[in-house]
C-alpha cells in the first residue's frame, strides 16, 4: 500500500462514474477506497491468526480473553508478549468502567473542547470569557487561564500550535487572538498579564471592521505559519503569522462556513464544511487560476458542525446537523453539486430544538462518504469529531 505524495496536486480533480483517477493517473474503483481503510482498521486490531484459528483454513472471531492470554504464555509469537493489535482486539470486547468523572466545573456552558496532538493537554473554551489549559500527564491541574479579550457572545474556537507554544482564539468577530501560553504566567489576563495580540481577518477596505462577519472556525498549519479561518460571510480565510497579514480570502460556500482545517502538512489543501450541507477540498496550488473548489463531497442532509483531518492528505471526517458522522476519501469527489433531499430547516432548528424522528431515515440520493456513524446528537452548538491520535 503505497502513501500518497505530498506534492500532489487536486487541480485536476473530478469524478468519474466507475472509479476515481489517483495521483499517479491509474483508475481505482469506488468499492476499492473504502477497503483500504477496513484493512487498515484490520491490521491494528484484529489478533494472530495463531489465535484465530480454531480448524483447518478456519478462524473465529472475536477471540475470548481466555485464549488470547493462553497464547500469550505459550508465547505465540515468539516475542513473549501481545502485539498491539492482539491489545486493540482484547481492549475492543470491553467498555470503559472508570468513568466518567468532572475534571472541571465553571460557572458558563463549555463550547470548545480539544486535546492536544500528543494527547498531554486539553483545552476547554467558556462562554464566559475563559480558557482553561490542562496538563493531562500532571493529574488534569489547571496549566494556564487565560481570560480572553474583546469576546462577543463566546469563544467559538480555540486552537494550539504544534510546538504548544502558542494558543489561538476566535469569537463572534473578525479578529483572532494569539496567546504565549508556555510562559511562565499561570493567568493571562488580556492586555493586563499578558499581551494577547489581535489578528485582524477582514479585508482592508472592509468598512464595518469588526461587525463585519465571525468567525466560527480557526486552525494552524502543521508548521505554525499559517492560520486557517472559516466565517459568517460564507468565506475561507488564510492568515500568514510571519508576515502579520491575510494572505489569502476564498469565497467558499453559500452559507456559513462552520469548520475548516488543513488537509495535510504540505498546506496546500483545505477542507471545509458548511452550512449549505457539503464539504469542499481546496488547492491553494491552482484557486488563482480556477477560481473554484478542487472537489465537492455530498452525503450529509444538514449542515457540516466540524471537520478533522486524518493529516493523510486523503481522509477526513465530518459531524453534521442530520445527526450523522462520515468517513470520506477525497478521491471520491467530485465537481459537480448534486441536490439533497429537502432540508429541515424551515420547520427545525437544532440550537433549540431535537431532531425529529421520521428524519432519521433520510438518506442523502448521491452519498459519497465512505462510511456514516450514528447513535449521537448533534444539537445546541456546533459540535465537534476528531480522529483518535492513536489510528490516525
Amino acid at each position: 500500500m503505497t502513501r500518497p505524495r505530498k506534492d500532489r496536486s487536486t487541480c485536476e480533480g473530478g469524478s468519474a462514474p466507475d472509479g476515481v483517477v489517483t495521483s499517479r493517473g491509474h483508475n481505482v474503483p469506488s468499492s476499492y477506497l473504502g477497503h483500504e481503510v477496513a484493512q487498515l482498521t484490520k491490521l491494528r486490531s484484529e489478533p494472530n491468526g495463531l489465535l484465530s484459528r480454531v480448524g483447518l483454513g478456519k478462524s473465529l472471531l472475536p477471540v475470548s480473553p481466555v485464549m488470547m492470554l493462553a497464547g500469550r504464555e505459550s508465547n505465540y509469537s515468539g516475542r513473549g508478549r501481545f502485539s498491539s493489535a492482539d491489545s486493540c482486539h482484547v481492549l475492543s470486547r470491553y467498555l470503559p468502567v472508570n468513568g466518567p468523572r468532572r475534571i472541571d466545573q465553571m460557572n458558563s456552558r463549555a463550547y470548545v473542547s480539544q486535546f492536544s496532538a500528543d494527547g498531554s493537554l486539553f483545552v476547554a473554551g467558556f462562554q464566559e470569557s475563559e480558557i482553561r489549559i490542562y496538563n493531562v500527564n500532571g493529574g488534569w491541574k489547571v496549566q494556564k487561564e487565560i481570560l480572553a479579550k474583546n469576546l462577543r457572545w463566546t469563544i467559538t474556537d480555540a486552537s494550539l500550535s504544534p510546538d504548544q507554544h502558542y494558543l489561538v482564539y476566535a469569537s463572534m468577530s473578525p479578529i483572532v487572538h494569539i496567546v504565549n501560553v508556555s510562559s511562565s504566567v499561570t493567568k493571562s489576563h488580556a492586555n493586563v498579564t499578558e499581551i494577547h495580540e489581535g489578528l485582524d481577518f477582514s479585508v482592508g477596505d472592509d468598512i464595518e471592521g469588526e461587525l463585519s462577519f465571525q468567525i466560527f472556525s480557526v486552525k494552524f498549519s502543521t508548521d505554525g505559519r499559517e492560520l486557517v479561518a472559516g466565517s459568517s460571510d460564507d468565506s475561507i480565510y488564510v492568515y500568514d503569522l510571519a508576515a502579520n497579514k491575510l494572505a489569502l480570502r476564498i469565497p467558499a460556500h453559500k452559507s456559513d462556513v462552520n469548520s475548516v482545517c488543513f488537509a495535510d502538512e504540505s498546506g496546500n489543501v483545505i477542507y471545509s464544511g458548511s452550512d449549505d450541507n457539503l464539504c469542499k477540498v481546496w488547492d491553494r496550488r491552482c484557486f488563482v487560476t480556477k477560481g473554484q473548489a478542487a472537489g465537492v463531497l455530498t452525503g450529509h442532509l444538514e449542515g457540516i458542525t466540524f471537520i478533522d483531518s486524518r493529516g493523510d492528505g486523503r481522509y477526513f471526517i465530518s459531524n453534521g446537523k442530520d445527526q450523522s458522522i462520515k468517513l470520506w476519501d477525497i478521491r471520491k469527489m467530485s465537481n459537480k453539486v448534486t441536490c439533497p433531499n429537502p432540508r429541515l430547516r424551515d420547520e427545525w432548528d437544532y440550537r433549540w430544538m431535537d431532531y425529529p424522528p421520521r428524519a432519521r431515515n433520510r438518506k442523502h440520493p448521491n452519498d459519497q462518504s465512505l462510511a456514516t456513524y450514528e447513535g449521537h446528537s448533534v444539537l445546541r452548538t456546533l459540535i465537534r469529531c476528531y480522529f483518535s491520535p492513536a489510528y490516525r
